[in-house]
């Protein structure tokens, strides 16, 4: 018989991984502190593109998943994942209060021999340094009594390809017999595990992983915006470059990054540089080129309507990723921000998101000045736009 299990966080990481978890044949709690997200997923609502609600439906009708805010089912389980964000802080420095207040609240009902797996992002040396003793804090348990193992997230919303069972998982452990744990777990269903020999390799592949992301991505920009001033397509020139079978991966011009992942690791790794006396100036470059995409926009607009003072704009899509409704990091926001400055009349259109701070989507047909794609969901028919002048994002000619 499978082990129960808990599952801490049920949002993009949690739930997929809850859901999949109980499809294995596992008994799985669910835990999370947002209330009306615990209400709407125990009535089988999903707010998640890569769960259906009839999934969880099915789950919950078969008794192996639950969910709510109670961490004292943590004693019963003898596996528990732990999904929290790890944001950035007012400060743009690495946040890891959920992290810490998930393990206090843990240690409170940890047994032993318990298998505790870490999948939030973290810098290297923070599972064996931070998590493990705050385990500890409210437990009379030694650290030989518990197994701890770091296994980051590869979690890519909407990609029909390499969904969570089929993406390779690195799997590390602070001692051998929790990685085995661990391996046993995941492979109930993942197809490929890949492990690592100590738990600050594992930790730091994810965060190469998405600073290289970054780089390439700020990059890309910087070569739209090179384009755009020789007057040619960026997207034909990456065509172009994408047919050397060797040495190229293409990455396309955006408004920037967003999402939890890529605007947020590499500055875990660049402050984790920092504290040891690392060099990533790179990172920290390809950072401030993303952050300043949106005032690119704003100055094409500008270039396109003269003053912007008073002018009608309306912004298509403002969540960070094509056919999500995630708006967590959203570059879309500066864009926003900045043209409301410069005093111009900002409408947005997205019926995914549909509400937003404190705003809610606007028709897509509204009459305005201009219209500034900013996230192309697939169901969005620009015909219906009513501006002659359209600015992609995604493009460097106007």
């Amino acid at each position: 018989m499978n082990p129960k299990i808990a599952v801490i966080g049920q949002g993009y990481v949690g739930l997929p991984l809850a859901i999949t978890s109980a499809e294995a044949g596992y008994s799985v709690y669910g835990i999370d502190l947002d209330v009306n997200k615990v209400k709407s997923i125990s009535t089988g609502h999903s707010n998640i593109e890569d769960v259906s609600t009839e999934r969880i439906v099915s789950q919950i009708k078969s008794g192996r998943y639950s969910i709510s805010s109670d961490y004292s089912q943590v004693s019963n389980c003898k596996i528990v994942v732990i999904c929290v964000p790890t944001p950035l802080d007012s400060d743009q420095k690495p946040d890891l209060s959920y992290v810490l207040h998930t393990a206090t609240e843990i240690s409170k009902h940890l047994k032993s021999e318990t298998l505790v797996i870490l999948e939030s992002t973290v810098a290297p040396g923070t599972t064996r340094n931070v998590l493990i003793p705050a385990l500890l804090k409210n437990s009379s348990l030694t650290p030989e009594q518990i197994d701890v193992a770091f296994s980051p997230e590869r979690i890519d919303p909407t990609n029909s390809v390499w969904g969570l069972n089929k993406t390779p998982k690195i799997v590390s452990g602070f001692s051998e017999s929790a990685k085995r744990k661990a391996i046993q777990f995941y492979s109930k269903f993942i197809e490929t595990l890949i492990e690592c020999d100590s738990l600050e390799i594992a930790e730091t592949s994810k965060l190469l992983e998405n600073s290289f992301r970054l780089i390439n991505i700020s990059f890309i920009n910087q070569i739209s915006i090179f384009c755009s001033k020789l007057g040619i397509d960026v997207n034909k020139v990456i065509s172009a470059a994408s047919t050397k079978p060797y040495g190229f991966m293409p990455f396309f011009p955006s408004l920037g990054v967003g999402g939890h992942c890529i605007p947020v690791d590499p500055v875990y790794l660049s402050h984790k540089a920092g504290e040891i006396g690392a060099s990533v100036s790179l990172i920290d470059l390809a950072i401030k080129v993303n952050h300043d995409m949106p005032n690119f926009f704003i100055q094409q607009a500008e270039s396109l309507l003269g003053e912007l003072e008073d002018k009608k704009i309306l912004v298509v899509g403002v969540a960070y990723k094509a056919n999500i409704s995630d708006v967590r990091e959203t570059p879309v926001e500066a864009l926003i921000t900045g043209l409301r400055l410069k005093k111009a009349a900002v409408f947005w259109h997205d019926d995914l998101v549909q509400k937003w701070n404190g705003e809610e989507s606007s028709s897509l047909g509204i009459q305005c000045d201009l219209a500034i794609i900013a996230t192309p969901h697939d169901y969005i028919d620009l015909t219906k736009i009513k501006s002659n002048k359209i600015l992609s994002t995604r493009s460097s000619v106007l």
